[in-house]
């Protein structure tokens, strides 16, 4: 199973791309879609789609991992994230992925078993799983594997039942 993760924004859309197999992750492709401060909105998010597009028909994944939303002050990068995560999932749909979503609460959890986990943890934890020199950069597609390998654990225990 080949699981594409991704942590939705829109100054930068990390991804990162994991195989499941025999019990064994591996690291496939990661790296981040990055728009212009200076453009506007609807050029970010034609920007998104059309980079996700091509991911998704490069690669393809056999699903989608993204991390679930949650917000509690800046209105505006709330709404601006929600866009973009919006036409995420209008790529995935339309390349006929199914999307599973995960809080970050739920992937430090699988990663780290601690749902309190500080970043770096799970970043170095995911860093050691997927058996990579480094801590994958930018952090955006760091969260990005980390959401992958959630997933692929997640799947693997629900197979497993």
């Amino acid at each position: 199973m080949v699981v594409l993760g991704i942590d939705p924004g829109y100054a930068i859309v990390g991804y990162g791309l994991v195989e499941f197999k025999n019990q064994k992750l591996t690291p496939l492709q990661y790296g981040a879609i990055r728009t212009a401060a200076d453009q506007p909105i609807s050029a970010r998010l034609n920007e998104i789609y059309n980079d996700m597009t091509h991911l998704l028909d490069a690669f393809q994944p056999d699903c989608v991992a993204m991390e679930r939303l949650y917000f509690n002050t800046n209105e505006k990068t709330a709404i601006n994230v929600s866009q973009a995560r919006g036409v995420l999932l209008l790529a995935c749909e339309q390349a006929g992925k199914q999307v599973f979503e995960y809080t970050p609460l739920q992937v430090k959890m699988s990663v780290v078993g601690y749902g309190r986990a500080e970043k770096r943890q799970v970043m170095e934890l995911t860093q050691r799983i997927l058996g990579l020199k480094e801590i994958p950069k930018p952090d955006d597609a760091a969260d990005a594997l980390a959401i992958a390998v959630c997933h692929a654990h997640s799947a693997h225990s629900q197979y497993a039942r």
